[in-house]
């Protein structure tokens, strides 16, 4: 059944932009700009699909089959799973094209190997904020949005203004494979509250998604 509702998810849910988003990686080869905000598109591209699945009636739908709630929001955070780490390694040879450049990002974080484990936290963030309201009251989208998108650049704007002036930022704000060691830690660190963080969004999601009398 699980199966079935990821087809689902990706051949009616999906919304084209956020498709389209994914490539936005690219966006790493343009000079002196703030690289994080490539990763904000993705997130844009979730609220799409929730949003399009609100006025599509979606969630009405798919609760008519014989299917839990909670495998309904397994699959629609697979998917989202899906859209953001695919964003990630999509941006991989863009972001070791404006290495080869050898011109320094003068707006903050290069694009290096410490850049994809901030991304990491930076969904996290997101996920975190925007499934809890989400799946309270799909209805909502709008709001659940906001509160994700909040969170998203609270945290993108502490980790390209700390490149400033605090000095183990500025030590990871340099080309590869200068302080590798470092970036490949911060690179962990993201690994590992995304992994971790994605089962416990789904299951206080779920719980939040039973409870609710649709």
């Amino acid at each position: 059944m699980f199966r079935n509702l990821m087809i689902k998810e990706l051949k009616l849910a999906l919304h084209p932009a956020s498709i389209m988003f994914m490539f936005f990686g690219a966006m790493l080869l343009i000079p002196s700009y703030p690289y994080p905000v490539a990763f904000f598109y993705v997130c844009l591209g979730i609220f799409f699909v929730c949003l399009s699945g609100r006025e599509n009636s979606d969630i009405f739908y798919t609760m008519l089959l014989p299917v839990r709630k909670r495998d309904f929001v397994k699959a629609r955070m697979t998917t989202v799973a899906l859209l953001q780490v695919l964003q990630l390694v999509i941006a991989v040879p863009f972001a070791i094209l404006r290495s080869s450049f050898g011109i320094p990002n003068s707006a903050g974080m290069e694009a290096n190997t410490a850049l994809f484990g901030f991304a990491l936290m930076d969904f996290t963030a997101f996920n975190i904020l925007f499934f809890t309201s989400y799946f309270r009251s799909p209805q909502k989208v709008g709001k659940a949005f906001l509160l994700g998108s909040v969170g998203l650049f609270v945290m993108m704007l502490v980790e390209e203004a700390t490149t400033f002036f605090v000095p183990f930022m500025m030590a990871l704000d340099t080309p590869d494979p200068v302080n590798l060691r470092a970036k490949l830690t911060v690179l962990a660190i993201g690994l590992l509250a995304y992994a971790a963080s994605m089962p416990l969004i789904y299951l206080g999601s779920a719980s939040r998604f039973e409870a609710l009398d649709l």
